[in-house]
């Protein structure tokens, strides 16, 4: 669990959430999910499907296992996840320069 701590912590903030916030949407208290970005305890596997499912990540990303990050793309229809492919295609292309 190497980037558990740091991956917890970048989702929450690049979420625009509170430690309360997402301590209230995974059932758990604030005090949990600091503990959890300072390393000093570690989530059930109950509540560690629940943050990355709250997220839209795997279990392995937040644990430090995977480093794709993964764009949820239920409920779009294929036009739509077509736009989005084309975007991170231009983006892979622009890191490659």
């Amino acid at each position: 669990m190497v980037n558990f701590r740091a991956n917890i912590k970048k989702l929450r903030q690049q979420n625009h959430m509170t430690q309360k916030e997402l301590a209230q949407r995974v059932g758990v208290s604030k005090a949990m999910i600091s503990a959890y970005e300072t390393e000093m305890r570690y989530p059930s596997y109950d509540v560690l499907i629940k943050l990355a499912a709250t997220f839209g990540v795997t279990t392995d990303f937040l644990l430090g296992l995977e480093k794709k990050n993964i764009v949820d793309v239920t409920g779009l229809d294929e036009e739509e996840i077509q736009i989005i492919n084309s975007l991170i295609s231009v983006f892979r292309k622009r890191k490659k320069r």
